[in-house]
């Protein structure tokens, strides 16, 4: 009996460390392939050339590779839908953790989830056909392809992300710490703000991290609402383009393999790469810096 126990678990054990090493060796590819055709296209264009560029025409003559445009419209996006993202999940976080009763979140968890299931380019038909006429409507100037109405339909679509991951940290913490705090004379808003948050700031922020991330690599719904407009532009009423939408539009267009357009694919995807790996990085040292256990 004891040696069939010990071949199962031999079993188990080798399985699950092929599953780990797949995900490995997929990382592992990824990167390589992604580094290595970024490799070839900075050999042609000078790296210094590319970020600090202020026009980008990659398919144009004559060429220009200056990314700066695609970076700022990017940044501009996850910005303006963190704005809604961030205090509406957090404020929803906390109203479901400490104020809300057993039906009130059997009713708001199911629409949160629901809202997280929506495709994402149905967010973007969304952002142009629902969210821009009521902006034109306030603002006439606003361009039909624009900023701000991505940015809000990101916004929504991260909400429910920020609003799950912060209520399930606040959820971890001990009844006991807010009965404790109940019995002091605390009111429920002294208990949040001063005793759940602060337990819970490095889950938080690592539900931030991820929201935000989500944000800049989102590609669907800049593609529809944002626009391909590569000017260097803060004006969120009107048209930009993101790396994720550059890819989108040349990846749909006649490229060939090999060409310098076809390797700014990869230099782009690089430099999202980095990006997402710098605010890992930070979010992995504000969780080492402020680990509260119970």
């Amino acid at each position: 009996m004891n040696k069939k126990i010990k071949q199962k678990e031999f079993i188990i054990e080798k399985t699950l460390l092929l599953f780990a090493g797949i995900t490995i060796i997929t990382t592992i590819a990824i990167i390589l392939t992604l580094f290595g055709e970024s490799f070839l296209f900075f050999r042609e264009i000078p790296i210094w050339d590319f970020l600090t560029g202020t026009t980008w025409a990659p398919t144009l003559k004559p060429r220009s590779f200056g990314v700066l445009p695609l970076l700022v419209g990017t940044l501009m996006v996850a910005l303006f839908s963190s704005i809604i993202s961030l205090p509406l999940g957090l404020g929803s976080a906390i109203y479901l953790s400490e104020y809300s009763n057993k039906k009130a979140r059997k009713v708001i968890k199911p629409i949160l989830e629901l809202l997280a299931g929506i495709p994402s380019i149905v967010y973007g038909f969304f952002a142009l056909t629902f969210i821009t006429p009521i902006i034109k409507q306030i603002l006439p100037q606003t361009e039909i392809f624009n900023v701000a109405s991505a940015s809000i339909a990101i916004g929504i679509m991260t909400l429910p992300m920020v609003a799950s991951l912060c209520e399930d940290a606040m959820m971890a913490i001990p009844d006991s710490v807010r009965n404790g705090a109940y019995a002091l004379g605390s009111t429920k808003m002294e208990v949040a703000l001063k005793i759940i948050l602060p337990s819970t700031a490095t889950s938080i922020a690592s539900a931030f991290v991820l929201a935000i991330s989500r944000a800049i690599g989102e590609t669907m719904i800049v593609a529809i609402a944002a626009g391909q407009s590569p000017m260097l532009n803060f004006n969120p009423l009107a048209s930009i383009q993101t790396m994720t939408g550059f890819m989108v539009n040349l990846s749909l267009g006649d490229i060939q393999q090999g060409t310098i357009e076809y390797k700014t694919l990869f230099a782009v995807g690089a430099m999202l790469f980095m990006i997402t790996l710098i605010m890992n990085l930070i979010a992995k040292g504000i969780l080492h810096r402020n680990k509260v256990r119970y």
